[in-house]
Parts: C-alpha cells; sequence; structure tokens
C-alpha cells in the first residue's frame, strides 16, 4: 500500500521529478506527459461517473482505478537491470475486461450513419472529453513507445487504445434517451 506522509517534497521546484525507479526526469519529459495525460484522463472520468447511472459507475471506478496502474506502469521505466521491487504492470486481462464491456454497452446501439459529436446529456459531453483526453494520453504513450531507450508495454497501450473505444460507446449509450448528435457534413455553409 501506498503511504504518504508529506504532500510536498520541493524536488519538482526545479523542474524535475522522480520516476518511480527513483530516476530522475524533467517534468516536460514525455514519459512524464504520457502519465500526466492518463491522470487528466482519470480526473475527466470522475467527473463523468457524478452523472451515470450506477451501473455505469461501477465500469468507470474499474477504469479509474486501472488507469492509476496504468500511470504507475509508465512511471516504471523497463530496464534491463532488474529492479528492486516488482513493477505494477498493466496486464491483458485488463484489456480484455475493456472489450468485454466494450461489446456489452455496443451490442445494444444502432449502427452509426454519420459521425457523432460530441454532445448531447451532461454524462455524454464529459465521456467524450474524457475520450479525448485519451487520444491524447494514446499519442503520447505511442510517441514514448517509439522512442529510443524508452520501452512501454503492449498492454498498457491497448489499454488506452481499447479505453477510448469504451468512452465513446459509453457517451453513445448515455444518450440513448436524446438520440445520437450526429455531424451533418457542410451544414451551415
Amino acid at each position: 500500500m501506498v503511504r504518504l506522509d508529506r504532500i510536498y517534497t520541493k524536488t519538482g521546484d526545479g523542474g524535475r521529478t522522480r520516476l518511480a525507479t527513483g530516476e530522475e526526469a524533467p517534468k516536460f519529459a514525455l514519459r512524464v506527459a504520457a502519465y500526466g495525460s492518463v491522470d487528466e484522463t482519470n480526473a475527466a472520468i470522475g467527473i463523468a461517473r457524478l452523472h451515470a447511472d450506477p451501473a455505469m459507475d461501477v465500469v468507470l471506478a474499474a477504469i479509474q482505478n486501472d488507469l492509476f496502474d496504468l500511470g504507475a506502469d509508465l512511471a516504471t521505466p523497463q530496464r534491463e537491470a532488474p529492479l528492486p521491487f516488482e513493477a505494477l504492470r498493466v496486464l491483458d486481462s485488463q484489456v480484455e475486461r475493456l472489450e468485454a464491456e466494450i461489446d456489452r454497452i455496443n451490442a445494444d446501439l444502432a449502427p452509426l450513419a454519420s459521425f457523432v459529436l460530441p454532445a448531447g446529456t451532461a454524462l455524454a459531453c464529459h465521456l467524450h472529453l474524457a475520450r479525448t483526453i485519451c487520444r491524447r494520453a494514446e499519442r503520447e504513450i505511442a510517441a514514448l513507445a517509439a522512442s529510443p531507450g524508452e520501452a512501454v508495454s503492449a498492454a498498457s497501450l491497448r489499454y488506452i487504445n481499447r479505453l477510448s473505444d469504451l468512452l465513446f460507446v459509453a457517451a453513445r449509450a448515455a444518450n440513448v434517451a436524446v438520440g445520437d448528435v450526429l455531424w451533418v457534413p457542410g451544414q451551415q455553409r
């Protein structure tokens, strides 16, 4: 279990932070940006939960916990030398759980005839916002994975990709009562 006795350490005052391995990194490093965007996704999901029914709240609560796992995974770079502790890594089973939820939610939705605008109910809007933040996290994680000397677990990249899909279908489900808000190309010309 994590124990935090002090909230501020002053180590970040110079623009640097420590990864879970104890290594120092600049706060603008791609790895730090990636897990920062994961944290931002998590906060956006927390706001969405304010509007969720109990069943969706359970799904989103599990995702929030997973996102802390993902942040821990990203904050612990994979290195050749063994770590003095067991690193927390995202597992394929977490990705598979997301896929099962996507399939379950999507089964009740009508096929799409157009792109969906990020609008509708309060829950749908918050889920769409979380989805766009999640997509940024995905781009940053993918960039980190493609960077020389950096490694990201394949399960982490799959998880963040599936999460944006889940947030999309969950937003559509949140709009079932009002209908999808569809893009009409060229409507305002």
